[in-house]
């Protein structure tokens, strides 16, 4: 059987599902951006509030903090909103994104200033907090443009570029951006944020079953790279076409 006829949607073991970003779904935002990865579907939205936690003032330095959601209809079964109590789902998630996205900014320039970044997942076929990550990073990039172009900023915080995927092994096969039918049934899951200088901010890996061996994540560490690669090129593509 080959790589193509082994995976629902016809790709080869190594290929990312179709990413496309659609720019500024919420008008009233500093910047926002779909991110579409196959089916999954997230918006990614940045705020700026201009001051900082308490605990935060009188350092100079700005912060950033992200929420994540998975919206009601986003899964074949309802997702009751998470109101009072977050699930330890939710609340790893957005520490993630906001780890993932912090250690892409120099904080001192941004001011004693707040982002807000806001991930709501409209629908779910696995990859959602990778799919967040790699579509939050095109909204900053965009927001602190935009405060630049505004005089806000004297130049930007961005110091680096982020982008997350997930790999696998599904039936003792490396898989690259794992949709659900793949991740519902992995042996091995991981998901990997790497910035542009090929460095490792986030590796999150489990085994479902048996054990994985330290050649196995090798090689998943080897699948995801070039698709991270893409995915790069990709917010890059898109921050060409975006509105001022």
């Amino acid at each position: 059987m080959s790589d193509a006829a082994a995976r629902r949607d016809g790709r080869g073991a190594g290929a990312l599902r179709p990413t496309r970003f659609s720019w500024d779904p919420m008008g009233f935002a500093l910047s926002s951006v779909t991110v579409h990865t196959g089916r999954t579907a997230v918006i990614c939205s940045v705020c700026l509030e201009e001051s900082v936690p308490k605990w935060r003032q009188g350092s100079g330095k700005g912060w950033l903090s992200a929420d994540y959601r998975l919206l009601p209809a986003s899964t074949p079964s309802r997702q009751p909103r998470e109101l009072m109590k977050l699930s330890g789902r939710t609340q790893e998630i957005q520490r993630l994104i906001a780890r993932s996205l912090r250690a892409c900014l120099d904080l001192e320039a941004l001011g004693e200033r707040s982002l807000h970044v806001d991930c709501d997942v409209l629908q779910a076929d696995a990859g959602t907090r990778t799919a967040s990550i790699t579509g939050a990073w095109a909204a900053l990039a965009l927001g602190l443009r935009r405060l630049e172009a505004r005089g806000v900023l004297a130049q930007s915080p961005l110091r680096s570029q982020v982008a997350a995927v997930s790999v696998g092994l599904v039936e003792g096969r490396a898989l690259l951006d794992l949709d659900y039918s793949e991740d519902s049934r992995a042996e091995v899951d991981l998901n990997v944020v790497m910035n542009d200088r090929g460095e490792l901010l986030e590796v999150q890996g489990t085994a479902e079953g048996a054990p994985f061996s330290r050649t196995q994540l090798n090689q998943l560490l080897d699948l995801a790279e070039p698709g991270l690669v893409q995915l790069r090129q990709s917010q890059l593509q898109a921050l060409e076409q975006a509105p001022n």
